[in-house]
């Protein structure tokens, strides 16, 4: 079966990202930063020809999605399983209001990072096994293509852990920018990284559209 490339983009800024608030399952609008940043990208995938387009169904990737659909003429195919990880009653809150609302659960939660299901959301184990699950299917589906995928931040950071074999639940000692492309391949059930972080769009179309970044 041939290697299928998987160039995976994280959305672009949204309000409750400037805010330090989980967003998990629940959903804030692009800034304006973070809309020149959709648009900034849609440019740059003009220039790098793919087959298909993926993209989680929540509003801040559906939306940076749009942007590369328009460059593009591509249509998006949605997929749920490329949603961030669902973190139920803490969505919405930054990290110092769920530890203050919630002190016993934070307790739990910080007793068994990887399996405890937060209320109403999921474990960190069942949304890396989902985001594993999906982009192995959707590479294997298209073997020898070159796929786009819009996710979200923990999604990346989950496809990263699972290349390097590092353990889910060490820190992530790594950055996962907005609008950012991470390029993959998948070759016979493996996967490398042959790119992370590629910002450079920012820069390029700030200067030619003279877009406020």
């Amino acid at each position: 079966m041939p290697a299928t490339k998987m160039i995976v983009i994280r959305h672009g800024e949204t309000t409750w990202n400037l805010e330090g608030k989980y967003q998990g399952h629940a959903d804030s609008p692009l800034t304006k930063r973070g809309l020149a940043q959709a648009h900034a990208v849609g440019k740059r995938m003009k220039k790098m020809p793919f087959d298909v387009l993926y993209s989680s169904d929540l509003t801040r990737a559906h939306r940076t999605a749009q942007c590369i659909a328009t460059e593009t003429a591509r249509d998006i195919v949605l997929d749920p399983r490329l949603r961030e990880r669902n973190l139920g009653i803490f969505q919405g809150m930054c990290r110092e209001e769920f530890i203050a609302k919630y002190p016993e659960i934070y307790a739990q939660y910080q007793a068994d990072l990887l399996h405890y299901v937060i209320p109403q959301g999921e474990s960190m184990q069942q949304c890396y096994q989902r985001c594993v699950d999906c982009f192995a299917e959707i590479a294997q589906r298209h073997a020898g293509q070159t796929v786009v995928a819009v996710t979200h931040g923990g999604i990346l950071a989950n496809l990263l852990k699972h290349t390097f074999q590092i353990p889910l639940e060490s820190p992530r000692n790594f950055h996962v920018w907005n609008a950012s492309l991470n390029i993959f391949s998948y070759d016979r059930g493996q996967w490398s990284l042959e790119r992370w972080g590629d910002c450079c769009h920012e820069e390029k179309f700030e200067h030619e559209d003279g877009a406020d970044f």
